[in-house]
């Protein structure tokens, strides 16, 4: 199947995931900001029929979906889904480095997996899960999901700065100013430094870059009242329009052209 600009698509014709639904945001009480970036929702459009495609983002979340809580691990690729129409998502979002003790094992383990947290804290997830599901908005599944992550964060260390300063300069910085500041600041061998972002991010340190620009080119697609594809890749960090379409096929499945649509830039 292709679509009208002629970008191989998956069956069921996919829809970003920030383009079916309203997405929100809201800073983590204190007793979560040491170890999560965010809470979010995102509720769906009672129209939204189709499937719904999670682009990478180097993120791990926490997500209370159809009942259930599930652990959204770290893509490399596009993960689909199939969303209830009118149904609301929500989630907590970790700092980078978090989730592995959270969930006391290296993210390497659970690239592109989605697994139930009962997985990982069998009976308390689900009882969490129920408490959730009992509450009777979305503001208050929110509130409830938001205080049983406070009472077990008295028995989590936040996580090491290290891997957190990694992921902002990567954030940034393209690959070469951005890796080169990283092996300077935390002082360690280009082995050590992909042994850690394997442990934190599910892969290495140039996957991570990778995903990264790519969001980058989501974020200053969304920003722009015009956009151009040569602008976007040169703002990205892309060395040439050439590069910036490729990568975004290899990370969404779409076309950059279908990419700005969907998001209505």
């Amino acid at each position: 199947m292709t679509s009208d600009d002629n970008t191989p698509v998956l069956s069921g014709a996919p829809i970003l995931s920030g383009a079916i639904g309203e997405y929100r945001e809201f800073d983590p009480p204190a007793a979560l900001e040491g170890h999560f970036q965010c809470v979010w929702s995102n509720t769906l459009r009672p129209d939204a029929g189709s499937l719904s495609a999670v682009v990478p983002d180097g993120c791990v979340d926490i997500t209370w979906i159809d009942g259930e809580l599930v652990v959204a691990g770290p893509d490399v690729a596009v993960a689909l889904s199939t969303p209830t129409p009118g149904s609301t998502v929500i989630g907590t979002r970790f700092r980078p480095g978090a989730a592995s003790r959270w969930l006391g094992l290296p993210m390497s383990e659970i690239v592109g997996g989605r697994v139930a947290l009962s997985h990982f804290w069998g009976a308390p997830a689900r009882e969490i899960a129920q408490r959730i599901g009992d509450a009777s908005s979305t503001a208050e599944r929110m509130r409830a999901m938001q205080a049983a992550l406070s009472r077990l964060a008295r028995d989590v260390e936040p996580p090491p700065p290290d891997m957190g300063f990694a992921f902002n300069a990567l954030k940034t910085e393209s690959a070469g100013p951005g890796m080169a500041v990283i092996l300077d600041r935390l002082d360690v061998s280009p082995r050590t430094l992909r042994r850690r972002c394997q442990e934190a991010f599910g892969y290495g340190p140039k996957t991570l870059d990778r995903i990264l620009r790519f969001q980058r080119f989501l974020n200053l697609a969304r920003q722009s009242a015009e956009p151009r594809l040569a602008d976007l890749a040169f703002e990205a960090g892309y060395s040439d329009q050439a590069h910036l379409t490729r990568e975004v096929r290899r990370l969404s499945g779409f076309s950059p052209a279908t990419v700005l649509r969907q998001l209505g830039a």
